[in-house]
């Protein structure tokens, strides 16, 4: 009734002086500038509608005035929402900004609904600016407003982490830091308590409200955010504490707590109160108690029981800054505490206080930073590293951990106090404590820009940090393992030497992944450092499995002149592996080097770098296996061949990509005795090598007398000459003398077996340089296969037609180790001595002294014992006699062990007893020896060779008439048996047997032949 007394002009001219007022205001308010923003635009829009109303007289209709009077509350709703924003602390609007974005929205909609109406009752006045109108009015019922974007990103993230109770200090800092940043408030401890202090003016208010799912969100965010560095002005708080603690040194040493005051206990929980409220009968209570007791329905006074008529709460400030205060000098009381046990050196006591730490810490976050004013912090980083027990160093980790999650001063701290150099060698411990290790390494290294680049520097100039993080990496503990890859692939981030530092750990996959698909100056630095590395077999075939082969040869095929190198010199090393050969191989890499070796205008590193890898897929006995294609088919080798020898020629060849080439030389010939017949005949391999013996590098030289030891089976035309001249002889002689490679040795020794015996002046000149000497020392000392072949090169000096040699030989002691050898060489070793004694035995009957009578029988001297083979006075030193050597029961036994190669030597030098001048001596002497038997045997099993050698020196044996009875019967039958129907037979086998045969048969007691026709 009021309103329909008042003329409608004045309504309509107070309706648009509000109008202009609140579009003012709304541009004014901070939080959420872009919706109020759209308000005032369309409320000062909404003003020239009005005033247009006002010129053409707006019709006093009652749906005119209703219209009006509802637009005038909407705008007075709109004017209200902007007054309840305009003022409020800014982190309670941008945590309300979702809320207030809808507020604003609603408001403008039904201020655009009232617009519409009042355009319907006033058509014919509005005519004019029907469209404007229309348009306003249908823009401001559609409107949708947004949130900010990144305020909304805030919001999101602040209730995520509420409702993952994610309440660590780093999140609070993030958050604190965010919110102050979309508001623009400075992150300053006192710009920052005014806004805190705003907020928690907005709990009260909402508490006062009864908004209690409010209060409860709002006290979650302000407990979150108060944990926050910059919630907290750290000069104040150590003064807090300072002024606490001197409080407390009133207090007995002893005494760890002051009981509560009976005011602080809550009537209702019996536990000391929060947060606690005063009724309107004076009780106190602790708020969440007293809100619950309403709930259920008790609305009596806690205390008295009686009724309460007002149910209001009203927070108790200065019982509840009593109540603060005695906690406070309860930390300050258990801190004191724990200084002293930890301090006793007990490590009960210290237990005790580190468990009392950890509860301060649960209890309140303030104790992260008093613990640290207090000194606690140093003091048990300092036992953690003189501590021996496992369960304190253990419990200071996690402490640790506990006191530095998201407190950046904390952080400082442990760094600062040489944290790093205590808390690293716990990763290397029992995996508990590796675990807390890592955990702890992991939260120091996080700030809140993710990662603390300068501690991840210090981490990394600790030698064995990176070792322990790829052992826990690569151990059992999953959740270790997983902490260790973050930090690491971090610190390779930091730094790439760290990722060379992992592989020499035994991380490789990191450095792979850097040359397989990193930039190029990644993957020259990874390649420079594998190189440098000391690898096991094991390491190198991992590198192979996981592929760095095939990046490695594309480098190579098409990289410049630094990454050709080190490509080149990583397959080198991974040569090294027998199976990173066969993976060079498959991918086609041999013929890719062997390109880059032998093409034209190739700087000499490369040369030297494939000449090693040549080197490599020919050692150890591989030879040309994997000289094949991509395809595995075999490469054709004479040109390679002939190409490594024409390497030789070159004057310009440096020995440093020689040496390399000659030992990939040596072991593709090695492999195969058709190559070194090509190296000899195709490439004129000798005449190439030859001169390498008077080469200044003495691995050169080397290498060159194993080339010339193969040659020399094929071909030694020139050798001899060359050999004689001046000091070149010296020069094999001193290869025999290397005892520190026997392979040079074994070289010399075969070269000398394989040169003419009959070059007499070659071996009195060897004689002469006491080459003689050293093959006898090699005997006694050499490798198998040395003595083997210096046995073969012996025989030049024990040419039965130079007994002069012989007798060197002899007197440098070279017997006795021959008969050694019949008793424990190789196969190849006594048959070779067993050949050498009978070179030596064939000179025996000529050196002989036989004994003469003289004068009387009863005045000649006492009787020098005689040979029983010669017959006369033998010895080792002046007639070679093997019986006087002790070889006969060797060599009887070679015949029993029934080896071809053996076997054979051994009847030619038993045949030496049984010469003409000696004949039935030396068959006495086989006979008592027991080696007729042994030959005779020889017939059931040797080869024809073999048995032809038996039957020769059964021929002699069975000259004598008692050998014919002893073992006539025998001989018998093995030689029948051999012969069968083929006796007569033209070839010289059937003709020994007949032979034998003939001799059994002339001392046979029976004058019939026991073959009908023989005879």
């Amino acid at each position: 009734m009021v309103m329909e007394l008042i003329p409608i002009g004045t309504i309509l001219a107070v309706v648009t002086n509000q109008v202009i007022k609140t579009a003012q205001a709304a541009k004014d308010v901070v939080i959420e500038k872009d919706s109020f923003k759209v308000l005032a635009k369309h409320l000062f829009d909404i003003e020239p509608v009005l005033k247009e109303l006002q010129l053409q007289q707006l019709n006093d209709s009652q749906a005119a005035r209703l219209a009006l009077e509802s637009l005038e509350a909407d705008v007075k709703k709109a004017n209200n929402l902007v007054e309840k924003y305009k003022n409020r602390g800014r982190f309670y609007l941008l945590v309300k900004c979702r809320h207030i974005v809808n507020e604003v929205q609603e408001v403008t909609r039904d201020i655009g609904r009232s617009l519409a109406s009042l355009s319907i009752a006033n058509t014919e006045v509005l005519s004019g600016i029907s469209d404007q109108v229309n348009r306003l009015q249908s823009e401001m019922q559609r409107v949708e407003f947004e949130t900010s974007h990144s305020q909304l990103q805030i919001v999101d993230k602040l209730n995520q982490g509420l409702r993952d109770q994610k309440c660590d200090q780093g999140f609070a800092n993030d958050m604190l830091e965010e919110i102050a940043r979309a508001v623009g408030v400075p992150v300053e401890p006192s710009e920052i308590s005014k806004e805190l202090a705003s907020f928690r003016r907005e709990i009260e208010e909402a508490g006062n409200r009864k908004e209690r799912a409010e209060v409860l969100f709002l006290e979650q965010v302000i407990e979150l955010l108060s944990q926050a560095d910059a919630a907290r002005d750290y000069e104040e708080m150590k003064k807090q504490y300072f002024q606490r603690a001197q409080v407390v040194e009133r207090y007995d040493a002893r005494k760890e707590d002051i009981p509560p005051l009976k005011s602080f206990i809550c009537r209702i929980s019996g536990m000391v109160m929060v947060d606690p409220v005063s009724l309107c009968t004076g009780t106190t209570c602790e708020r969440a108690a007293i809100e619950d007791r309403f709930d259920r329905g008790q609305k009596t006074d806690p205390e008295t029981g009686d009724v309460l008529e007002d149910t209001s709460l009203r927070s108790n400030l200065p019982l509840r800054q009593s109540i603060e205060e005695w906690r406070e000098l309860n930390y300050c009381l258990k801190i004191r505490a724990c200084e002293a046990k930890l301090s006793s050196g007990v490590d009960s006591s210290v237990l005790e206080a580190l468990n009392q730490m950890q509860d301060l810490i649960r209890e309140n976050t303030i104790n992260k930073d008093w613990i640290s004013i207090g000194g606690l912090t140093d003091s048990i980083i300092s036992i953690l590293g003189s501590s021996h027990n496992r369960e304190v160093k253990k419990k200071i980790l996690i402490i640790l951990k506990d006191l530095v999650e998201g407190h950046a001063r904390n952080k400082d701290k442990v760094i600062g106090h040489q944290g790093l150099d205590h808390i690293v060698p716990c990763l290397g411990r029992d995996r508990s404590i590796s675990m807390a290790a890592v955990e702890l390494l992991y939260e120091l290294l996080q700030d809140r820009s993710n990662w603390n680049v300068s501690v991840c520097h210090q981490l990394s100039q600790k030698c064995s940090g990176i070792l322990f993080l790829v052992t826990l990496l690569k151990g059992p503990v999953r959740e270790s393992a997983e902490y260790a890859e973050k930090i690491l692939n971090k610190l390779f981030d930091v730094d790439e030497e760290n990722i060379s530092r992992a592989a020499r750990s035994g991380w490789y996959k990191p450095l792979i992944d850097r040359i397989v698909q990193g930039p190029e100056s990644s993957r020259m630095s990874m390649m420079k450092a594998l190189v440098t590395m000391e690898l096991v077999d094991s390491n190198l075939k991992l590198l192979g499995e996981e592929g760095i082969i095939p990046s490695l040869l594309s480098m190579v095929d098409s990289g410049n002149l630094e990454s050709k190198e080190l490509s080149l010199s990583v397959l080198v090393k991974l040569c090294g592996c027998r199976a990173n050969k066969e993976l060079i191989a498959a991918a086609g890499g041999v013929p890719l080097v062997l390109k880059l070796m032998f093409s034209p205008h190739v700087r000499a590193i490369l040369i030297f770098r494939c000449s090693e890898i040549i080197e490599k897929l020919s050692s150890e006995g591989d030879g040309i296996k994997f000289f094949v294609d991509e395809k595995g088919v075999q490469l054709e080798m004479e040109p390679i061949i002939i190409d490594l020898l024409a390497l030789q020629q070159n004057v310009n060849s440096s020995n440093n990509y020689r040496r390399p080439a000659l030992r990939a030389l040596l072991g593709i010939c090695k492999s195969e005795a058709g190559l070194v017949k090509t190296a000899v005949l195709t490439a004129n391999g000798l005449s190439l090598v030859l001169p390498l013996l008077d080469d200044p590098d003495s691995e050169v030289r080397e290498i060159s007398i194993n080339l010339l030891f193969l040659f020399s089976q094929h071909e030694l035309q020139g050798v001899v000459e060359y050999l004689l001249k001046p000091k070149r002889l010296e020069a094999l002689v001193g290869f025999l003398e290397n005892g520190n490679n026997s392979d040079v040795q074994m070289a010399a020794a075969g070269l000398l077996a394989n040169l003419p015996k009959s070059e007499v002046p070659l071996t009195m000149k060897l004689i002469e340089l006491d080459g003689l000497h050293a093959i006898i020392n090699l005997l006694k000392s050499g490798t198998m296969e040395a003595k083997e072949h210096a046995l073969s090169a012996l025989f030049r000096f024990t040419d039965p037609t130079n007994v002069e040699s012989q007798r060197i030989v002899v007197q440098q002691g070279a017997y006795p180790l021959l008969v050694s050898f019949l008793r424990v060489g190789t196969v190849t070793a006594k048959a070779r001595a067993a050949a050498l004694i009978g070179n030596l035995s064939m000179s025996s009957p000529k050196l002989t002294i036989v004994s003469k009578k003289t004068g009387c029988w009863c005045f000649r001297k006492s009787r020098v014992p005689l040979c029983a083979a010669h017959g006369g006075i033998c010895n080792v030193e002046d007639s070679f006699c093997l019986l006087e050597a002790e070889a006969l029961p060797y060599l009887v036994k070679l015949l029993h062990e029934e080896v071809e190669a053996t076997a054979y030597e051994a009847i030619q030098t038993l045949s030496t007893l049984v010469q003409d001048s000696c004949l039935q001596k030396g068959v006495n002497v086989l006979h008592e020896a027991e080696a007729i038997k042994p030959v005779l045997e020889i017939l059931s099993w040797g080869t024809d060779s073999l048995k032809e050698e038996a039957l020769g020196l059964l021929e002699k044996v069975f000259v004598s008439r008692e050998m014919v009875e002893i073992y006539g019967s025998k001989a018998r039958y093995l030689l029948v048996g051999l012969t069968g129907r083929n006796v007569h037979d033209d070839g010289r086998p059937g003709r020994k047997v007949a032979k034998v045969l003939s001799l059994l048969e002339r001392y046979s007691k029976s004058s019939t032949s026991i073959i009908p026709g023989l005879f």
